[in-house]
């Protein structure tokens, strides 16, 4: 299958009849040249709905279940009837929406019943909003005389059984891939696959947790031995920062692999760092385009990019972030060991540690992680330390919520002398107080925690003194020289 092209949609761009029919657009001129498969997200909002219908069944709150199952049923069956206009096809269509939507609802009034969500229906009910967008587009296409073919990705993607952020198994999800995805294929058939779910081994059904209809698409192009993957998404790839705070941000033409997770994993909102891990073994390339704009380049994420001489390739920033830090109260306990049990308890919750700092003599350190994930890491730090809270050897957990990230990322920072004084003084140059910085072995990415009212004073000081925006932006940070230089 070296020919396979790979494409993914995302929920914006599934996210209406209107948006449908462009990417059954997208679809169609692309097969009509190649071997096509074909990921979907749910539309844009569903999995939001999904997930706020099983916590009012959690809650009792039964006419709040009745009236979102009602929401559901209406946005699909508008969104089949806008669609298609082949009667038939539509009413065929129609049943088999019902008849997921009815499976959702089993679960739903279940969950209300015995007042809990256990994580194996949860990982069930909530994949239910891509398995009806692949539905539609199937539909789609099918009106236009292709013969696609929707399939529930449960049958295809082969998990371990940790509900809610499952890893696949790619040699079983090869074997199975192979045996569903290569019949169809050679028969000149377009498989319309649901992102965000697989299935155990035993077949109890799993969800692949943030990013996860990315990392899908991922893993089929691996297992597929792909020739490139297409991302789909709302914008026109991936930038130099966040144009919302910069506003001379500029298109990455070309980015590397470390590159585009670092980014993603310090903010940036395109890819999800695990959706590029299996196709590096192989250097299958992958497109970020923009579904919206589908005749803009977009950007191509590769083994080995350009280079960018010696300065970052972007800027990227977190605002959601927790600061928590540690400090024994006695030189006695030893810091090394305080660190090692800390990272153990993040490792127990499936918390990611942002960046995390220490000082050598008084042997405290700080990590940043999620806000999202903090109300399950304190509890667990908590229980980790309970004796050495209670007898005061060590000091209270302290956790600030007004910081932000700034991450500085590029392969072209290696080695670079000078660079992180720089990027420090413009960011000082801002009156904006650096709290804490990391860097990892690499060299690839410099992490730094400012408050979180400096945070985008900071992302367009730093862009500006790199030169990673157009020419207005080079001279727009306040203090710097002409010529954007320090």
């Amino acid at each position: 299958m070296n020919d396979l092209l790979v494409m993914k949609f995302g929920g914006t761009s599934m996210g209406s009849a209107e948006r449908i029919r462009i990417a059954a657009d997208l679809c169609e001129e692309q097969y009509r040249k190649q071997p096509v498969a074909v990921i979907v997200s749910a539309m844009s909002k569903v999995t939001d709905l999904l997930l706020e219908t099983m916590r009012h069944a959690e809650g009792g709150d039964e006419k709040g279940v009745s009236d979102r199952l009602a929401q559901l049923a209406e946005r699909h069956a508008n969104t089949c009837r806008e669609l298609l206009s082949d009667t038939n096809l539509c009413t065929g269509t129609d049943i088999k929406l019902k008849s997921i939507l009815a499976e959702f609802e089993r679960i739903a009034r279940g969950i209300l019943m015995l007042g809990e969500r256990p994580p194996k229906s949860v990982d069930e009910a909530v994949a239910v909003g891509e398995r009806l967008s692949a539905l539609l587009l199937e539909a789609c296409l099918q009106e236009r005389g292709i013969d696609a073919v929707a399939i529930n990705s449960k049958d295809v993607v082969v998990t371990d059984a940790v509900f809610g952020n499952a890893s696949p198994l790619l040699d079983q999800t090869r074997e199975k891939a192979r045996a569903l995805l290569l019949p169809l294929l050679e028969q000149n058939k377009l498989p319309v696959l649901t992102g965000f779910n697989g299935a155990t081994i035993d077949g109890r059904c799993t969800t692949l947790g943030r990013g996860g209809s990315d990392f899908s698409a991922s893993i089929i192009a691996s297992v597929a031995d792909a020739r490139e993957l297409w991302i789909w998404t709302d914008v026109d790839g991936i930038m130099s920062a966040d144009p919302r705070l910069v506003p001379n941000a500029t298109v990455l033409q070309e980015i590397t692999y470390a590159e585009a997770a670092e980014l993603a994993y310090n903010g940036a909102k395109v890819l999800h760092p695990r959706t590029l891990a299996p196709l590096m073994e192989k250097g299958i390339p992958v497109w970020s385009k923009n579904s919206f704009a589908p005749e803009k380049p977009g950007t191509r994420i590769v083994p080995r990019a350009k280079p960018n001489g010696d300065k970052p390739r972007a800027v990227t920033s977190m605002t959601n972030v927790a600061l928590v830090a540690l400090e024994p109260a006695s030189s006695a306990l030893s810091g090394t060991r305080i660190m090692a049990r800390s990272i153990a308890a993040l490792a127990s919750v499936n918390a990611e540690i942002l960046a995390l700092t220490s000082s050598s003599y008084r042997q405290s350190f700080c990590f940043l992680i999620r806000q999202s994930e903090m109300p399950q890491v304190i509890e667990r730090l908590e229980e980790a330390f309970s004796i050495e809270l209670a007898h005061g050897y060590l000091q209270p957990i302290d956790v600030d919520l007004d910081v932000g990230l700034l991450a500085v990322v590029g392969e072209g920072m290696k080695g670079t002398p000078g660079l992180a004084g720089r990027i420090f003084t413009a960011i000082s140059r801002e009156q904006v107080n650096i709290i804490a910085i990391a860097q990892g072995s690499s060299e690839l990415t410099i992490s730094i925690v400012v408050r979180r009212d400096g945070l985008e004073k900071a992302v367009r000081a730093v862009h500006a003194e790199c030169g990673l925006g157009s020419a207005p932006d080079r001279h727009s940070a306040a203090g710097s020289s002409k010529d954007g230089t320090v």
